[in-house]
């Protein structure tokens, strides 16, 4: 609203007392909330797609990290503690704002549901990966369905289900739930690291 008081000011004499059409309105209410949506240097302010794609980014790495290096070095240990939290943390926090926000939607609902499948079953190649810790005939295995299951997982969210989701929710509910889910993140990460 500030910007629209800025642009049309009350004081002055004639046209400038009038109050413009509703549609001319709407788009200052728009523009000011673009405005505020900004931080110090300009930059606007994350939407909830653009954070995730950071976190994938993270797991994509950490997949590649692990396929590259044999079960028996010591740094296999580290990378796979480290992906198993980054994978975990993302999960939970993707689940509570945005696959939930999606859920309450007729039009999402299968899709929510298909991606929650999916986190499950990466769940299960991490617990089957733990377990196979001992075993460095069947690591490498277990370390590329893993990385498959990822990969096909982040591929299809990111090509399917940010179209849909962007559909349903409002450009200020992206940016919302980009913060509480950068914030949900970092909280779950530090809980969960070993």
């Amino acid at each position: 609203m500030a910007f629209f008081r800025r642009c049309f000011p009350t004081h002055g004499a004639g046209l400038y007392r009038r109050r413009p059409c509703d549609g001319l309105r709407r788009l200052f209410l728009h523009v000011d909330f673009i405005c505020r949506t900004q931080n110090q240097r300009g930059r606007i302010l994350d939407n909830i797609y653009e954070v995730l794609r950071e976190s994938h980014e993270t797991q994509r790495t950490l997949c590649r990290r692990l396929l590259r290096i044999q079960p028996d070095d010591p740094r296999a240990a580290e990378v796979f503690r480290t992906l198993r939290t980054e994978l975990a943390a993302h999960a939970a926090a993707e689940e509570r704002f945005l696959y939930a926000q999606i859920l309450f939607d007729d039009m999402g609902l299968k899709s929510s549901r298909h991606a929650l499948a999916e986190h499950h079953e990466i769940d299960e190649c991490v617990e089957a990966l733990e377990a196979a810790r001992d075993k460095p005939e069947t690591w490498p295995a277990l370390v590329k369905k893993l990385s498959h299951e990822v990969h096909h997982h982040l591929r299809e969210e990111e090509r399917k289900f940010f179209q849909l989701s962007g559909k349903i929710l409002t450009d200020r509910q992206k940016v919302t739930l980009a913060t509480r889910y950068r914030r949900d993140l970092e909280r779950m990460r530090e809980v969960l690291e070993p």
